[in-house]
């Protein structure tokens, strides 16, 4: 089984920018993603990647504003995230699919049941 770490949440004002990190150790895996719960939404996909192939996706909730990537290691999984608004205010967290490989963009939309290996999470704020 993966183990997970989040990091890089924080506070930031509307418009500005962070970097969240991913780190993952354990099993092997395929496809990881980025994942959020706010005060909208329990549990909400943002971004996924295969590490693979570098097949990337953004949910619309990210789209040109999010872009996932990789470290060298490929376990180290990257956040940046740009042009941050209220609504992107919540909890920040990765997961990967518990059974199968499963393509970045089935992934973002998979239940946490589905999920496996997510940590603590990294908070993060936008506010002014």
């Amino acid at each position: 089984q993966v183990r997970i770490a989040e990091s890089g949440g924080g506070l930031v004002q509307p418009g500005g920018s962070l970097r969240l990190s991913c780190s993952v150790a354990g099993s092997h895996f395929h496809s990881i993603g980025w994942f959020r719960q706010t005060p909208a939404k329990d549990h909400e996909g943002v971004s996924c990647i295969n590490t693979y192939s570098g097949t990337t996706f953004v949910t619309s909730s990210g789209k040109g504003r999010f872009t996932i990537s990789t470290g060298n290691d490929k376990n180290t999984v990257y956040l940046q995230m740009d042009n941050l608004s209220p609504d992107d205010t919540g909890l920040y967290y990765c997961a990967t699919p518990r059974f199968g490989i499963t393509p970045p963009q089935a992934l973002c939309t998979m239940s946490q049941d589905a999920l496996e290996g997510w940590g603590q999470g990294t908070q993060v704020t936008v506010s002014s």
